[in-house]
């Protein structure tokens, strides 16, 4: 059985059953997973820390001795 003559068939199965799986699993709307979800929403609204890097530049021979 030659395998490159039935890859447009293995591709077309393949795609259909991720689709059909994609389908199935997106309509799971329980409360107990969408709750949290609107928590890590607000702690997000918190102000992001702020890091300050500072050094002194580098001189020519500095630069010429890396």
């Amino acid at each position: 059985m030659n395998i490159a003559k039935n890859m447009e068939i293995i591709f077309l199965a393949a795609t259909i059953i991720a689709g059909a799986t994609t389908f199935a699993t997106a309509a799971d709307d329980r409360a107990d997973i969408v709750a949290p979800v609107a928590k890590v929403a607000m702690v997000a609204k918190a102000d992001m820390p702020t890091v300050t890097v500072s050094a002194k530049r580098l001189t020519a021979a500095e630069k010429a001795a890396l």
